[in-house]
């Protein structure tokens, strides 16, 4: 009986603790040992995030903002607080990788990490939630005068590590091509090199990472291009566009992530004065392109850059930003609503993160640990 006891304690305790943000959860450190081995578990890391996840208030989803000024620090803001309250305070985040005269730029988020490269040549893993971080070993790529970098961070489910994608091209060269891809996994701690040689032009500096693969928008000479590389065994591949309509051939694209969908935001140049937002509802399938919505703006603003909608709110309303506006657009209506925002700079890229309990970077002699004491 007194076994039973305990275990039900054990099971009703894990229950409550699941509920709570990751902040609250860390002050449980020293209630005791098994309270400790609880929070510590992969079980309990892995259900925690899910439940952060899917949780459709996103009381645990923030946006994180950054600038390409070097003195910038970050500031963050919950995506709740956006859709449902009338006035949003973005809060100051200090980067503890903050470097004096260099520019600090979020690549990627993934089950609360984020990677960041600071001066076009540092990258760090972060979990901001519990304050940890690690720098990455340089890259094997020569990084030459001439060359640009586009990147991308994601999860390869199939062998459970984080991967970082590098990919350079020299401006120098008079070609559509970009010769050299290096991806570096977490499990490994390394960087491994991949000779390809792929028509386009990579527009999008960060890939976007839906489904195991991450994704860039490629001008070609025929056109655009979603291109993707597969996480898991390093393929490329080609994501199939919608039907954009006949006649619609003058347009730029957008691409972004949508409740874990593939989405488009499609800009028609000096033909309409709108843009459209298209889902990928079933991955890989063509057919599965949906149309959710398409905005009206002046004519004058279609110079202007639309960022894809960052979530969706549980009454059918899109939060995206605008150059350097939050704005939520009600589809029913066709309505759009400017939000006030405060301690918010002019200039900055927001990127969606869920705050989590999750640190795979094991410490020596250690085989189960996710997370260690902050």
């Amino acid at each position: 009986m007194a076994l039973e006891l305990k275990t039900t304690g054990r099971v009703v305790t894990s229950e409550i603790l699941l509920k709570l943000p990751v902040k609250y959860i860390l002050q449980m450190w020293c209630v005791s040992k098994s309270w400790l081995d609880l929070i510590s578990s992969p079980d309990f890391v892995k259900t925690h995030l899910s439940l952060s996840a899917n949780n459709k208030e996103y009381t645990h989803h923030r946006l994180m903002l950054s600038s390409s000024r070097a003195e910038y620090h970050f500031k963050h803001c919950y995506l709740s607080s956006l859709i449902y309250e009338s006035v949003t305070r973005v809060c100051d985040f200090d980067n503890p990788m903050r470097k004096p005269r260099k520019t600090v730029e979020i690549v990627g988020s993934v089950n609360g990490l984020i990677c960041l490269i600071i001066g076009e040549q540092d990258l760090f893993i972060w979990n901001t939630s519990i304050r940890k971080f690690k720098k990455l070993p340089d890259s094997t790529a020569t990084l030459m005068c001439g060359y640009y970098l586009m990147f991308g961070f994601g999860y390869d489910e199939f062998h459970d590590d984080y991967k970082v994608v590098a990919i350079f091209r020299n401006m120098f060269v008079d070609s559509l091509y970009f010769t050299e891809v290096n991806i570096y996994s977490l499990k490994s701690d390394s960087w491994t090199s991949i000779h390809v040689s792929r028509s386009g032009v990579l527009l999008s500096r960060c890939g976007k990472f839906v489904n195991g693969k991450l994704h860039w928008i490629t001008k070609t000479a025929h056109g655009w291009d979603i291109i993707c590389i597969d996480l898991a065994d390093g393929k490329w591949g080609k994501v199939e566009q919608p039907c954009y309509g006949e006649g619609k051939l003058n347009f730029r694209l957008s691409l972004g992530v949508l409740g874990g969908d593939l989405s488009l935001f499609c800009y028609y140049q000096r033909m309409t004065t709108h843009v459209d937002l298209w889902i990928m509802k079933k991955y890989g399938v063509k057919e599965s392109w949906t149309k959710m919505f398409n905005i009206n703006h002046p004519a004058d603003l279609v110079r202007f850059l639309f960022y894809p909608p960052f979530c969706m709110s549980n009454k059918g309303e899109f939060l995206f930003q605008f150059v350097s506006t939050f704005m939520v657009y009600n589809p029913k209506d066709e309505s759009l609503r400017y939000l006030e925002v405060t301690n918010c700079d002019t200039s900055f890229e927001a990127s969606v993160y869920i705050e989590s309990l999750v640190w795979p970077i094991f410490p020596k002699g250690s085989k189960d640990a996710i997370i260690t004491k902050a």
